[in-house]
């Protein structure tokens, strides 16, 4: 580790961390949904700097950043994610304006063994995209899979090993079915959706992030 340590640039910048390059010359996948997986979206100088500097988290379920100590490489990547370049070049590659879309992150480092039922994502969701902070993966369970229904967890089109620097993203909608097979244990994870806050549903976003603390005194969530 001190070898890997030495080698990383002393800083990183904002055009360090991605490869927005290969994004763009990626090709959308539209079976059964449209979606894009990139391999190395995240730079090799910023893949280990990125897992030196991922939030320490100890339990399972999500945390919000800033919920628990990170470094600052870490920050930098938040503040890109949520960043309108970023938004834009997801936008343009599923062809939606998401400039009036609100970013949510999540972040979580267990997977526990009810994780990874087969589900779409809340209405309020239009882009959900997922990046990963493993070094490695050997185990059999833990791959994100496109499904074509909510049934089958064998009937898939894409599957996503969750090494670091890996992106998937997709439009979410009613039948953006998606899960993985079993896996409990170590699985680094950040989730950013573009929601759509206007309405009713956005209505619906606050109500819930207000009750959020209550339903899990109650153990509701």
């Amino acid at each position: 580790m001190a070898q890997a340590a030495a080698r990383m640039p002393a800083e990183l910048s904002a055009d360090d961390l991605f490869d927005y390059a290969r994004l763009e010359a990626t090709p959308l996948r539209t079976d059964p949904y449209d979606h894009v997986l990139v391999e190395d979206f995240v730079t090799a100088a910023a893949k280990p700097m990125l897992i030196r500097d991922y939030p320490e988290i100890t339990g399972p379920g999500n945390v919000e950043p800033g919920q628990v100590p990170q470094g600052p490489a870490f920050d930098l990547l938040l503040e890109e994610l949520t960043g309108s370049r970023f938004r834009d070049a997801i936008g343009a590659k599923f062809g939606l304006d998401l400039s009036r879309t609100e970013p949510t992150i999540g972040l979580r480092s267990l997977a526990e063994a009810t994780d990874g039922r087969i589900h779409h994502d809340h209405r309020s969701k239009r882009v959900t995209l997922l990046l990963y902070f493993n070094e490695s993966w050997d185990a059999p369970g833990g791959k994100l899979r496109i499904c074509r229904n909510e049934n089958d967890i064998e009937d898939y089109t894409t599957e996503v090993e969750p090494l670091s620097g890996t992106l998937i993203a997709f439009h979410n909608t009613p039948t953006s079915w998606h899960g993985h097979k079993q896996h409990v244990g170590v699985r680094r994870m950040l989730q950013l959706s573009f929601r759509d806050m206007s309405g009713m549903v956005g209505i619906e976003r606050k109500i819930s992030k207000l009750t959020k603390p209550i339903r899990r005194i109650l153990n509701m969530s």
